[in-house]
């Protein structure tokens, strides 16, 4: 039976989407103070996000997801960052590891997303685990950090390293057969509950098991897709997917201090606006160019993965370099646009109910990722411009 013949029936369209992110994106502002107090997001926005076909979006048609494009489904994780950050960040990641599901084999697929067209998984990639080749598959132990939206999974994918020294294994487990150690207590992005996953002795069938580099760049469960997406290089996507938020964060940040500077009476002066001295418009000036920028690169990122993407692991490492470049250039600007403009917003501005002060916690906490680490970036770009040689670790 041909792939057309088993897609299921038509899921919802994917425009509708952005017009649903606009029409959350007030309610996720008046959630965010929750998101923080919970840390993780209220059961309200999973919801409206599951009846709004979010979760879809990103996975492929033959499963019943939407087979969305990326510069669609990233439009959509944009707009929900102007609302919030870690409200973007998690509901993204939850939608885009879905595609990375479907990287692997049709028997796990089959299992995991034939159901609703998705599963909810969080993915923390580290190979900070250890994994044992057994009869019928893989005996897994260790800790992994940073599993943004483990409080919402039914899945969890992690990364282990085996002991002869092979390429590392991904391997899928029920949540049902690990810990999650309450550890997420940040100054920004409460919000995603980036909880640590713990596993002792869990064994996994070698069906929701996959290479990690196959998994990387040319992975076996693309070839059941007609979806170009499914071939994208997976670290180069998860680069520009991670960045999106901030972008988001930023934009709404310049609003924000706008419309502030618009009524903001300055202290001791007779009833001056605060937003008619010259040191207002140079900080809002500067951050409209930071912002600008971030943007452009941000679409460059994704202009060149919807070129060049298809090729999967063919595609040039120096490519994959410039998306994993641009993506840490994204947050780099987008953090210190929100600097310029809480540097002059005065100190009401830092109260907790205030947009401004999260999105700067926020932003700051994403340029702390390892992806967006902005000396470790432009080192490795310089090497492989340099044509020197990467490791794995470079995550290109």
């Amino acid at each position: 039976m041909s792939n057309a013949a088993q897609v299921l029936s038509a899921p919802k369209a994917t425009a509708p989407l952005i017009d649903w992110a606009e029409e959350i994106r007030p309610r996720l502002v008046s959630r965010a103070e929750e998101a923080e107090r919970l840390r993780q997001l209220p059961a309200a926005t999973i919801a409206e996000a599951r009846e709004a076909g979010f979760f879809r979006m990103f996975a492929p048609r033959l499963w019943g997801g939407s087979g969305a494009d990326l510069a669609s489904f990233l439009d959509v994780v944009r707009v929900l960052a102007r609302g919030c950050a870690s409200s973007a960040w998690t509901l993204s990641f939850l939608a885009n590891h879905a595609w990375i599901l479907a990287r692997f084999g049709r028997e796990l697929q089959e299992e995991l997303l034939s159901r609703d067209g998705y599963a909810l998984c969080s993915a923390p990639l580290a190979p900070t685990g250890k994994a044992i080749q057994v009869e019928g598959g893989f005996r897994v132990t260790g800790r992994w950090e940073w599993a943004s939206g483990v409080m919402h999974a039914d899945w969890t994918m992690v990364t282990c390293m085996l002991p002869d020294g092979a390429a590392p294994v991904c391997c899928v487990l029920p949540l049902s057969d690990v810990t999650i150690a309450d550890v997420w207590r940040t100054s920004g992005m409460l919000g995603t509950g980036s909880n640590t996953v713990v596993a002792d002795d869990v064994f996994v069938p070698t069906h929701r098991s996959l290479d990690a580099d196959l998994l990387k760049l040319d992975p076996p469960g693309a070839a059941l897709h007609p979806e170009p997406t499914l071939c994208y290089p997976m670290s180069a996507t998860l680069a520009i997917v991670a960045a999106t938020p901030a972008l988001g964060a930023a934009e709404q940040a310049l609003e924000d201090f706008t419309g502030r500077m618009r009524q903001k009476l300055m202290a001791f002066s007779g009833g001056a606006m605060q937003g008619q001295q010259p040191s207002i418009h140079l900080r809002l000036g500067a951050a409209a160019a930071k912002i600008k920028a971030a943007r452009l690169v941000w679409r460059d990122c994704i202009d060149t993965l919807e070129k060049l993407g298809p090729q999967g692991g063919a595609m040039a490492l120096s490519e994959r370099a410039e998306v994993r470049l641009g993506a840490a250039a994204v947050v780099k600007f987008s953090s210190e646009a929100i600097d310029e403009l809480c540097a002059a917003a005065g100190a009401s501005a830092y109260f907790l109910s205030s947009p401004l002060q999260r999105a700067l916690r926020d932003v700051q906490m994403m340029r702390g990722h390892v992806v967006f680490d902005w000396d470790r970036t432009t080192q490795i770009i310089g090497r492989v411009k340099l044509d020197l040689p990467t490791t794995p670790a470079d995550m290109l």
